[in-house]
């Protein structure tokens, strides 16, 4: 077992992250985390990927042990906290790994902070053109794709379940939903599985995450409800596209989006057999990925 210690940094905007570092290693890697996570759930990686990397995962503001005293409107808000946070513990020339919403924040690190690191692996990540909010306010009317941010906390389909569950400690739903479109195929140990459930009920931004998400596009093109800022063109650095063979949260097209958005910088693998979470579907071939790529003298 890694040796891992939790710490919390102090940022300049008055937000209190804290984050998992790994002791010893020399190639540095930075872990994002996706939506109803935290690094918690980066565990597995942390503590099975070779001893040659020094490993450190955040818990992004809103989640895990951070604060959450502003409110998080952008991913660009999530990425000013990301450099706000290797500022402060001194964090520099590093590969950066994000998942799902973690993508998305790292594209945007990437983009907006083109000299701190030095490679992008993107794991089932959302695409450069956001990933759409569809629900409704009655049960009578078809989903819809909402646009602001109230409307998505009177939301039936995704908000309000979700969000209870979080709040009556509903274990049994938080399980259902994660086994229904994230651990389809396989799911986490039965102790670990409940500290990941009580790890999700950490987060505190859970409307304001699906607002971020829907408005993010950093493509050249309109997602349905803005317009592209083409700052994809600002990601200098190699980039390794992994997606799973039956994603059920990203889907092929959304894949397909960020792939053709990123063009020749990026690498792409196939997870064979993995879902959402090749964390729990296949953690070998995710680990051999990753490494090969980290490893590996690719050059945009």
């Amino acid at each position: 077992m890694a040796n891992v210690t939790l710490k919390e940094v102090h940022l300049s905007n008055g937000e209190t992250l804290a984050y998992r570092e790994r002791d010893g290693g020399e190639i540095n890697l930075l872990l994002i985390h996706g939506n109803m996570t935290s690094s918690k759930h980066w565990d597995l990686v942390i503590d099975n990927l070779d001893e040659k990397y020094k490993v450190y995962a955040v818990d992004l503001r809103g989640f895990g042990g951070s604060s959450y005293n502003q409110l998080i409107m952008s991913i660009k808000d999530f990425a000013d906290d990301v450099k706000l946070f290797v500022d402060a513990i001194g964090l520099r020339n590093f590969a950066i790994a994000g998942w799902s919403l973690g993508g998305a924040i790292a594209m945007q690190f990437c983009a907006d902070y083109p000299d701190y690191s030095n490679k992008l692996i993107l794991l089932a990540s959302a695409s450069t053109r956001g990933y759409p909010f569809d629900g409704k306010l009655k049960d009578t009317e078809e989903p819809r794709r909402m646009t602001m941010h109230e409307e998505m906390k009177r939301d039936l389909v995704r908000y309000i379940p979700i969000q209870t569950a979080y709040d009556t400690n509903d274990t049994a739903l938080l399980k259902l939903i994660w086994n229904s479109v994230i651990y389809t195929h396989k799911q986490p140990e039965p102790e670990l599985y409940d500290e990941y459930v009580q790890d999700m009920r950490t987060q505190q931004n859970l409307a304001e995450v699906y607002y971020a998400l829907n408005h993010f596009n950093i493509s050249h093109h309109h997602n349905g409800l803005v317009e592209g800022n083409g700052k994809v063109d600002d990601i200098k650095v190699p980039v390794l596209v992994l997606y799973g063979d039956r994603d059920m949260v990203v889907v092929q097209e959304m894949t397909d989006e960020l792939i053709k958005d990123l063009g020749d910088k990026a690498t792409v693998v196939e997870l064979k057999n993995c879902g959402h979470s090749a964390l729990i579907d296949d953690l070998e071939q995710l680990l051999k990925a990753m490494e090969q790529f980290l490893d590996s003298e690719v050059q945009v």
